[in-house]
């Protein structure tokens, strides 16, 4: 574990943060496939947080895309970067990630957000904003459609259905266990939305959620127990 700070010209307010996500978004990359579903390494990214603490907790877990074992894995703690604004989460998690990122000596290769891609009101979410960072290929993994409608897809496994603002589509929802509610699959950066739920359905086996997003959940709340702990006074004191 490691503990880092946001960069001095972080932004500090909404006005700056829409600013830098507006310059940095017409740097998304949508025309690339991506590689291919079970070949290199797959990546999970997952944040923690503990507000009364204003504390971050970041875990970054690497996975051989073949076998989903665990490659390596690494983790950074810091204080929350920005205030909580929908639509600007990112600015909250990025520097704990990109330093958690950075402690890797393996290839992340493929990089899979518990959250959204372009799936996003202003177009780019937390693996699109992390993507173009880092130039590394990132698809959106998330639990809920956020405020986008879609129609239910077919019970069976790899089901989907699109994900919709308006006409226009900006993910799907993929079933991946048979009759249980699907996950909502968006193209984040240099990955194409047919390869990103390809991609989604290798790391489903057993399970609703990827195996990229489950260990880096695991991982990045241990990382908070233990930094939230160590924070706080021994009784008495």
């Amino acid at each position: 574990m490691t503990t880092t700070l946001a960069p001095a010209d972080w932004p500090a307010d909404e006005t700056a943060a829409r600013a830098v996500q507006d310059a940095l978004r017409a740097r998304t990359v949508l025309d690339e496939a991506g590689p291919p579903p079970g070949t290199g390494h797959v990546t999970g990214v997952d944040v923690a947080y503990d507000d009364e603490r204003d504390i971050v907790a970041a875990a970054v877990v690497v996975l051989d895309a073949a076998t989903l074992d665990v490659v390596e894995e690494a983790t950074a703690v810091g204080r929350v970067a920005f205030p909580y604004v929908p639509g600007l989460l990112a600015f909250r998690e990025i520097p704990a990630v990109l330093a958690a990122l950075g402690r890797l000596g393996a290839d992340p290769g493929l990089v899979v957000c518990d959250g959204y891609g372009i799936a996003h009101p202003r177009r780019f979410g937390l693996a699109s904003h992390l993507g173009v960072l880092t130039g590394l290929p990132t698809i959106g993994v998330a639990k809920n459609p956020f405020t986008f409608t879609y129609e239910a897809p077919g019970a069976p496994r790899a089901s989907a259905a699109p994900l919709l603002d308006g006409t226009e589509e900006v993910g799907r929802a993929l079933r991946t266990r048979e009759d249980v509610k699907p996950v909502f699959v968006s193209v984040g950066h240099r990955v194409s939305l047919d390869n990103a739920c390809a991609h989604t359905l290798s790391l489903t086996p057993r399970y609703r959620l990827p195996e990229s997003t489950r260990r880096a959940d695991a991982l990045c709340r241990a990382a908070l127990r233990e930094a939230t702990a160590s924070a706080t006074p021994p009784p008495g004191t």
